[in-house]
């Protein structure tokens, strides 16, 4: 890939700018992309645009820019699409910064002033390659400090119709897919993560094979409806909502029971029930649990270090499973172990009403705990 410093002023780019915004966002007398489809959206605040213009008015260096040099001869924004959003919008005037303690707009400023920010040199590098150079270059970089997310970057592979119809539901904060689901899903819209979720549940993690298979789709409906079908089934059975149903895997869950039959009331009483048990240390998996069974996704509460030492005292050392200890012995064959050879186990397994206290609490030997575990 050729590189080369390319000599342009906030003037020049600022010049005949245009925000569409899903219809695009150019400048440079429409020479110039400034959000390519692989670009994130505009997401700098007042705060960062302000500074932005306190750089350029101080006539410090703001930070380089790359752009890239298409076959047609114009541009795209490879690195530096918010500074430049922030600088041409502040001059056609979409806002205001604060000068001397008072808010200015663009037209409010003297003529040197004016003068002063237009003729600020920006330093952009231009890229001049393909399509693979570029994105691999576009991946060395970051963009405000921030490195795009792996969804972002599969959007520059895949872009198409498909891509654009599926942004527009799920890439917006005021978007179908985000109204939807935000209580049940985490991540932002504008950084892809509910498009990427989405696209995970649906395709089973192969996420670049689904988007490589429907990238030329006039639509994206199979995704939403798939999407809101998981949501409402999660809706469906589990009726009372609870925060630690944000984040829930229901992609998966949706796909292995949704056939099965349930009734909305029991769950509720279940789950309700285990969100009161003390030894349900992680309640999100609750959810899991009651679908599964797998007490995995609970995490119970392990003995602490008293109920430990107290078990192992009583048992002289010696594992709790007696004669079918697996580890070699002394010549009676019993083998007494540091406590540190040893973990607390349930007597009366927690999925049959034992509860983490120490009147259930026994000591097994690593090998002999972990082949009950493996049960």
């Amino acid at each position: 890939m050729k590189i080369a410093l390319k000599k342009v002023t906030v003037r020049d780019v600022a010049a005949g700018f245009v925000d569409n915004d899903e219809q695009g966002v150019s400048g440079y007398k429409g020479k110039l992309n400034i959000r390519p489809k692989y670009q994130r959206e505009f997401v700098y605040d007042e705060k960062k645009r302000g500074a932005v213009l306190d750089t350029i008015r101080r006539g410090f260096p703001l930070n380089v820019m790359y752009w890239a040099l298409n076959e047609d001869g114009t541009y795209e924004v490879l690195d530096g699409q918010q500074r430049t959003i922030s600088f041409c919008q502040y001059v056609v005037g979409d806002f205001s910064i604060m000068i001397g303690g008072h808010p200015m707009a663009f037209h409010n400023l003297t003529q040197p002033q004016k003068e002063t920010i237009l003729d600020y040199d920006l330093m952009v590098y231009v890229c001049e390659g393909n399509d693979t150079e570029k994105l691999d270059w576009f991946r060395t970089i970051n963009i405000a400090g921030e490195k795009l997310t792996d969804q972002e970057l599969r959007n520059a592979v895949y872009t198409g119709p498909w891509l654009t119809h599926a942004k527009a539901i799920f890439s917006k904060p005021n978007g179908a897919a985000y109204g939807l689901a935000n209580k049940y899903v985490p991540g932002s819209p504008i950084r892809q993560e509910l498009l990427e979720t989405a696209l995970k549940w649906k395709s089973g993690g192969k996420i670049e094979h689904y988007m490589s298979d429907h990238q030329h789709d006039p639509t994206a409906n199979e995704l939403w409806t798939y999407f809101r079908n998981v949501i409402e089934w999660a809706q469906l059975i589990f009726t009372t909502y609870r925060k630690e149903m944000k984040g829930v895997e229901w992609g998966p869950l949706y796909d292995k029971f949704k056939d099965e039959q349930y009734d909305p009331a029991a769950l509720e009483k279940r789950i309700a029930a285990l969100m009161r048990d003390p030894d349900v240390t992680k309640k999100k998996g609750i959810y899991t649990y009651v679908l599964t069974g797998e007490a995995r996704h609970l995490s119970i509460r392990q003995f602490d270090d008293n109920m430990k030492r107290a078990a192992f005292e009583v048992q002289n050392g010696l594992c709790a499973s007696g004669t079918k200890c697996k580890t070699p012995g002394n010549d009676d064959g019993h083998r007494v172990f540091e406590i540190g050879e040893m973990n607390g186990d349930h007597i009366t397994p927690w999925s049959k009403g034992g509860k983490t206290v120490a009147e259930n609490c026994q000591m097994l030997c690593i090998p002999c705990n972990r082949d009950k575990s493996d049960l």
